[in-house]
């Protein structure tokens, strides 16, 4: 008995460090955490198992929506809005350093206006946007798009699979972050 107190214990405070930086849960299922029978023991039983699961669930942290920058979701006219990938931002007094991003994809014809918009709303002191081949690995070269200040909109680039960076700067010092697209305008 002891011995399963000591894993529940261990148990509820594995999960409570496996929460991932993006505020999700982390991919480890929380099955595989659970104390498991040895051979020839009757192994826990279903009340434990339950109370095992419950107590371990209300350990694992999460990171509030207030915690990170609103996501940015990218759409050309009339057509779906894509949501990009989340680079480096500061916001709510955290901030979170990433390399350049391939981004998510997004096909778009060739000057087609592209309009970026947070979710949730959030006032835009400024922006910019700058694109460089898809197959680079940095920003070195980058050619601007446009920049701004309030709701992000500008024309597609010529012809070609691009990596798209819009960063955003937020009103009243809320913080700022880079969101990124693949772009495949045809």
């Amino acid at each position: 008995m002891l011995v399963r107190a000591a894993s529940l214990v261990f148990t509820v405070v594995a999960l409570g460090c496996t929460a991932a930086p993006t505020g999700q849960p982390s991919s480890s299922p929380l099955v595989s955490l659970l104390p498991s029978a040895t051979p020839g023991s009757p192994g826990p039983s279903p009340a434990a198992s339950t109370d095992t699961v419950a107590a371990s669930a209300a350990a694992v942290e999460t990171i509030s929506p207030d915690e990170v920058p609103p996501v940015a979701r990218l759409a050309a006219e009339g057509g779906d809005p894509v949501t990009g990938q989340l680079g480096t931002y500061v916001w709510g007094g955290q901030g979170s350093d990433s390399p350049w991003l391939p981004g998510a994809a997004i096909a778009v014809g060739r000057g087609e206006p592209l309009t970026v918009t947070p979710t949730p709303a959030a006032d835009i002191a400024g922006w910019t946007a700058r694109i460089v081949p898809a197959d680079s690995s940095g920003p070195d070269g980058a050619t601007s798009l446009g920049e701004g200040s309030g709701r992000p909109r500008f024309a597609a680039p010529k012809r070609g699979a691009w990596t798209l960076e819009v960063h955003l700067v937020f009103a009243d010092d809320a913080g700022d972050a880079s969101y990124f697209w693949r772009l495949d305008v045809r």
